[in-house]
């Protein structure tokens, strides 16, 4: 998955979707397959599906929310928390700033996490985004 020579995703790595640098979505976003970000997002992320799915997280990509994810790559920044039931990839430009829940993590030097790293077993069960119903609403934290 990861070219060691030069501490970037491979191009095999497929993506369905590609968020643009010049591009900024506000609000939720699921996604199923592969997620490629160069831009920002602000709301939080979640994959749906199998469990394949894949996030990609480029150096100039920013994320101000949770994400929730089998798979994630990240060289970019995000304000929130990471929940990766599978394994995570901090490559060396990542920035966390929230708490990371892993199986497999693996991490560069000059990625930063600022939260806690907690540990999740094989096939325990991905948590869903936490929400309150309000009425007839469902609201997300």
């Amino acid at each position: 998955m990861l070219n060691k020579r030069k501490g970037q995703v491979k191009k095999d790595v497929p993506a369905d979707t590609l968020v643009g640098r010049r591009t900024e979505i506000k609000g939720d976003l699921s996604f199923s397959g592969g997620l490629y970000v160069e831009g920002v997002i602000r709301g939080n992320v979640q994959a749906t599906g199998e469990g394949d799915s894949t996030l990609t997280l480029a150096e100039a990509g920013r994320i101000e929310g949770d994400v929730i994810v089998p798979h994630a790559v990240i060289n970019g920044e995000v304000n929130g928390s990471v929940r990766s039931s599978d394994y995570i990839s901090l490559l060396e430009k990542a920035r966390v700033t929230g708490d990371v829940y892993y199986n497999l993590i693996e991490m560069a030097m000059g990625s930063e996490v600022n939260g806690n790293l907690l540990h999740q077993g094989a096939g325990q069960a991905q948590a869903a985004l936490p929400s309150h119903e309000v009425g007839e609403q469902t609201i997300l934290e």
